[in-house]
């Protein structure tokens, strides 16, 4: 005796061995034995052979009208061998009924399933709708399977076009668009951004990079709505101070400047001065609003997304020969010391004399020009009693650090000859030191305003954000703790309030300080305890965060575009960290595999095979080494 039985959703046969009024011991052609359950048996039969039953059903089934059954079958619940019979016009035989019941199990929109072996035709309303979701299905699949083809084959749909960059940061993965996308990808074994661009959905990596990060950052837009500026309602004094700022050719966003008097004691009196946008971006403001939203100006080579839109850059920006709204801290001085004698912080009108630019004056203001009292530098005056007094602070600084500080890396500035967007546009790395007398100028001066701020507003008890770093860990708070490897007592980012978030909360804060002293705590934008410091915190931490990422891989990019238009197919390199080198002439950092152990500063030879611009990797192979001349790293 043989069974039909139901496992797993599909229809077996085998030899009964042995049953029970529950189960039954089944023996399948293969010879495996296996208990099943009565209940799911369909039937019993004695012929033909399990083997040759569902082969012969099979070819049965396929060749009944599934319509024609429907509209043959009873509109009530039926069984199999009822409508067998009706079907057939007589018994069914074992292979007619399990025909039968193959073609009823495998069309579910016809035929609802209500029991072992019992059926009951589908509604004819309810036929209708689910024909027609299943004609909508197939269109589906059909297009679905088209634009794969497509995209197989390196054409790209329209449809993929249109949508390419979402599916990249924002994918609907129950569109047929992603369905498509998604297969071609696995099909082809290549990652959605690599298929688009192969596609031809941008131009080149640079579009995509540029792209993909706008989207993702900018949902709206890198521009801003229109704006309007508010009246600034203090009456500033003008200050008589002879100021100059020193930045970037390429800066715009001009937050500081430097005065300095030499008094007849001897000391100097410098005088730094800090765009003072915080006078107009009130918080809370449409303004504020706007800047918090991006906290940091952006920068990549050749272009930048600002923080501030342009009517504010252009009230308090730093410019030569205007009278601007302006944060001065001044700063009484030791030369020869560099103790602070003492200090005081004004709300006020600078008029710069000079925007002063590194590219003009880097060649000639040198260390040892300095050194030498004989040469007449430009802006003498002005330059040399500031220097005097920055390399007593650095002096001062360095006891407490408790060792020199290590500024002998180089830097390199990016100046792209043309338009940001074009790869073709030609670019030039420009080496820089960071212990540029120009650079170790500034950056000793903003250190001294930083701090001295940072303590201001502490000695007045107005909560501020502050950076500090203690046993090697940097982190950012609202307490005035030791910056240690900077050498000072506290460190309060204030003065690129144009182009830093954090900067104008401090500046709102500060200026609440200077006009009401030890009562500011009862006024100032943010009280102490105040949540929304650690919110900014931790909001600036996070997006500053993706701003440097994509700085650094727009560097990289233009690394890369670099090498490739310098025709450079072998290059020195110098070795960083067991593989990790720095190609000569560029900040760019790879791995070289292949290379023997080699210590640090050693210079190597490189060939460059080739560069993919979309994952910003460079494709090298290790020549050769000189171990005897290793290099400064």
């Amino acid at each position: 005796m043989y069974v039909l039985f139901e496992e797993d959703g599909a229809f077996k046969t085998g030899h009964i061995m042995s049953e029970s009024d529950a189960t039954l011991q089944v023996e399948s052609s293969s010879g495996k034995r296996s208990k099943i359950k009565r209940n799911n048996c369909i039937f019993n039969f004695t012929a033909p052979s399990p083997d040759s039953l569902m082969p012969l059903a099979n070819q049965l089934a396929q060749d009944i009208d599934v319509q024609f059954l429907w509209e043959c079958a009873p509109q009530e619940e039926f069984d199999v061998e009822t409508l067998g019979a009706d079907y057939f016009g007589h018994i069914p035989s074992t292979v007619e009924k399990t025909g039968l019941l193959l073609r009823l199990h495998e069309a579910p929109i016809y035929f609802h399933r209500k029991g072992k072996g019992r059926y009951r035709p589908a509604p004819p309303d309810i036929l209708t709708a689910a024909l027609a979701a299943q004609e909508k299905k197939q269109r589906q699949a059909d297009q679905l399977q088209e634009w794969v083809d497509q995209m197989v084959a390196g054409e790209l749909p329209e449809p993929i076009a249109l949508t390419a960059l979402t599916l990249l940061t924002k994918p609907d993965k129950n569109s047929l668009t992603w369905k498509a996308f998604d297969a071609a990808c696995k099909q082809l074994q290549q990652t959605p951004d690599r298929l688009l661009l192969t596609l031809g959905a941008w131009p080149h990596a640079l579009a995509l990079h540029q792209a993909k990060f706008e989207a993702m950052n900018f949902a709206q837009g890198v521009g801003f709505p229109a704006v309007e500026l508010p009246r600034i309602e203090h009456n500033l004094p003008v200050s008589a101070a002879v100021a100059y700022s020193v930045d970037d050719i390429t800066t715009t966003e001009i937050d500081d400047a430097l005065s300095v008097t030499t008094l007849a004691n001897g000391h100097v009196c410098v005088g730094i001065h800090i765009a003072a946008p915080g006078l107009a971006v009130a918080k809370g403001s449409k303004l504020d609003q706007l800047a918090r939203q991006r906290m940091s100006t952006v920068y990549m080579p050749g272009a930048k997304i600002p923080m501030q839109p342009d009517p504010v850059i252009e009230a308090f920006s730093l410019n030569e020969g205007t009278a601007v709204p302006a944060l001065s801290l001044y700063v009484t001085i030791d030369p020869q010391s560099g103790d602070v004698i003492e200090h005081e912080s004004k709300v006020e009108q600078v008029i710069v004399r000079k925007n002063l630019r590194h590219n003009e004056l880097d060649s000639a203001i040198t260390e040892a020009a300095l050194a030498d009292p004989n040469i007449d530098l430009p802006y003498n005056d002005w330059l040399r009693p500031l220097w005097t007094v920055a390399l007593a602070l650095a002096a001062k600084r360095e006891q407490v650090r408790g060792k020199p500080e290590n500024n002998n890396r180089i830097e390199y500035s990016f100046y792209l000859d043309g338009a940001a967007d074009n790869p073709d546009t030609p670019v030039r790395l420009e080496p820089r030191a960071r212990n540029a007398p120009l650079d170790r100028l500034v950056a000793e001066y903003m250190i001294l305003a930083n701090s001295t701020w940072g303590g201001l507003l502490d000695a007045c008890g107005v909560p501020g954000i502050y950076r500090s770093q203690q046993t090697g860990r940097v982190r950012m708070s609202t307490q005035a703790l030791p910056h240690e490897a900077i050498g000072v007592a506290q460190y309060a980012w204030c003065t690129s309030p144009l182009r830093r978030y954090v900067d104008l909360v401090n500046q709102w804060q500060l200026i609440c300080a200077i006009e009401h002293g030890i009562s500011a705590p009862l006024v100032a934008p943010f009280k102490p305890r105040d949540a929304d410091l650690f919110a900014i915190i931790g909001a600036f931490d996070a997006q500053y965060a993706i701003w440097n990422e994509h700085q650094s891989n727009m560097e990289r990019y233009w690394c890369l575009r670099w090498l490739k238009q310098q025709r450079i197919e072998r290059s020195e390199a110098t070795v960083l960290k067991d593989d990790l080198i720095r190609i000569a002439a560029t900040p760019l950092v790879t791995r070289l595999s292949g290379m023997p152990t080699l210590e640090r500063g050693t210079p190597v030879q490189i060939d460059i095979l080739g560069a993919d611009e979309l994952s910003l990797e460079l494709d090298c192979r290790y020549v050769s080494h000189v171990s005897e001349t290793p290099a400064q790293s």
